[in-house]
């Protein structure tokens, strides 16, 4: 797992030590924490709201997206250049990236139960629930998923993925051959699925990039969860957001 340089802000470094230490474990002071963190208390979205916030241009299903836009089971999400949206749908959560296109799968057009999604392109990370199954599917590679978080990549040539923690299993779209379990409890083993490569080959080993414990508490938050780990090292310094 790459580390990047001690850049952030004194108090925000601060903060996370302290929840690393366990002090404001399950407090209202952790959540005055994480509202430092974040800017806003994240905590469960009601019903009747899907988008937690969002910045620069965002659309759902095509059109312009407001804080009071739904996301329903198979919509499609798109964003612009350096925009960004913080979203649940269910008891799924995401954040996408700028310049990114997801579509998400439901066994109905209104449901809030997802079956999967596509990643077109860009960048997402996502939380789901404990147990139950569901796909993910980029240009070069699909993953069945039992209860994770996890953080996607995707462009037509490769698709980065990282088990946050959870089970996935992870297949080159190109290579039946290609194929890997991965059973992670904090971004165990990153990885890039390719295609063009000997059979067998086509998932190699990646580093840990573009995104942050801290994001997964925000998403896991809004859906009323919290990760399996709170910043297990005082010294965790992630990526910081340098895209």
């Amino acid at each position: 797992m790459s580390q990047s340089g001690d850049r952030e802000d004194p108090r925000r470094r601060i903060l996370i030590q302290a929840l690393a230490a366990g002090f404001f474990a399950g407090s209202v002071p952790a959540r005055e924490a994480m509202a430092q963190l974040f800017g806003s208390k994240p905590t469960k979205l009601p019903p009747n709201r899907s988008i937690y916030r969002m910045q620069g241009q965002v659309s759902v299903d095509g059109k312009p997206a407001t804080l009071d836009t739904r996301i329903a089971g198979r919509a499609t999400i798109e964003t612009g250049r350096n925009a960004e949206v913080v979203y649940a749908v269910g008891d799924s959560a995401f954040v996408l990236r700028g310049d990114s296109r997801v579509v998400l799968e439901a066994a109905q057009a209104d449901s809030p139960v997802l079956t999967g999604l596509r990643l077109l392109s860009g960048k997402l990370l996502s939380v789901f629930a404990p147990r139950r199954p569901m796909q993910l599917r980029a240009a070069t590679a699909t993953i069945g998923i039992r209860g994770t978080g996890v953080y996607m990549e995707a462009d037509p040539e490769q698709t980065y993925f990282c088990t946050c923690y959870g089970v996935t299993d992870i297949a080159a779209n190109a290579d039946p051959d290609s194929r890997e379990t991965i059973a992670a409890t904090h971004h165990d083993k990153p990885l890039y699925i390719v295609q063009g490569q000997p059979a067998g080959k086509n998932i190699r080993p990646a580093p840990f990039i573009n995104h942050t414990d801290q994001e997964l508490m925000l998403v896991e938050a809004l859906v009323g969860r919290q990760p399996p780990f709170v910043f297990p090292k005082s010294d965790y310094t992630g990526p910081r957001r340098s895209y």
